[in-house]
């Protein structure tokens, strides 16, 4: 793979071990990765030569790491930012995916999860799933930008399903792990993982808390359904919800 075909990606962190350790971990054949210790250093060497993607921790002296994705999007609303957060920022974390922000990693991770998150960004970023006709998203359901969907039902019940655009740009799937019925969840918790023919696991984030109460168990043999149904048959589970007013606001409605 020549330089200018592979996906070029800035990893924003104060401390520069764990700048080293996540370069490292995401360096490969297709991509070229770059280091910054500040956010004030990040936007001068994206405005010097602009990146694809960008890793930032959340919590950083100076710029925070929500201050950098909004100013980058503003500059570049294609730019893939990705956010690294520890469990009490979770919200924080829903909030930055409101306002663009490609996904999140919450602390502590391992170089796997990583690696699948970039290979994500770099299939979107490299327009893979293009073959396949978009699906629109239903008018009324709220949602987690590129991520999750909730459609609000009788009573506190909800389903959740998982948007197009999240699956569209990966492999043929393999497998997905669903939730165990009766768990309980929070916003931004992870729910359920998909498995590509790759071997990468992805995770799903939840669009909202609440007790599980119904799973489609029609996914370990039909996978593909999240692909080919993704606001029908290949929603994942049902939930009654504990904090929908609440958990509301970290979401947008379709129109």
């Amino acid at each position: 793979m020549n330089a200018s075909s592979k996906t070029r990606i800035l990893v924003v962190d104060d401390e520069i071990t764990v700048c080293k350790s996540i370069r490292q971990a995401i360096l490969s054949e297709e991509v070229e990765v770059d280091t910054a210790l500040s956010g004030e250093e990040a936007l001068k060497k994206d405005e010097d030569s602009s990146f694809d993607v960008v890793i930032t921790d959340l919590m950083m002296p100076g710029i925070s790491g929500l201050e950098l994705l909004e100013r980058l999007k503003v500059r570049r609303p294609s730019v893939s930012v990705i956010m690294i957060t520890g469990y009490p920022t979770i919200k924080t974390a829903v909030q930055a995916v409101k306002i663009g922000a490609f996904d999140y990693l919450p602390k502590p991770f391992t170089p796997a999860d990583l690696r699948s998150l970039v290979s994500r960004a770099h299939r979107k970023a490299g327009g893979a799933g293009e073959e396949l006709e978009s699906q629109k998203m239903p008018a009324g359901l709220y949602y987690m930008l590129g991520h999750t969907w909730l459609k609000l039902e009788k009573g506190s019940a909800a389903q959740v399903g998982v948007v197009h655009e999240f699956v569209r740009p990966l492999p043929p799937l393999k497998h997905v792990e669903l939730p165990e019925k009766g768990s309980f969840l929070t916003q931004g918790e992870m729910c359920a993982k998909v498995i590509g023919e790759d071997g990468l696991v992805h995770r799903i984030w939840s669009p909202a808390g609440g007790k599980i109460i119904e799973v489609n168990s029609k996914l370990h043999d039909e996978p593909s359904l999240l692909k080919t149904s993704s606001y029908h048959k290949g929603w994942i589970f049902r939930l009654e919800t504990t904090n929908l007013e609440e958990d509301i606001k970290g979401l947008i409605q379709s129109k």
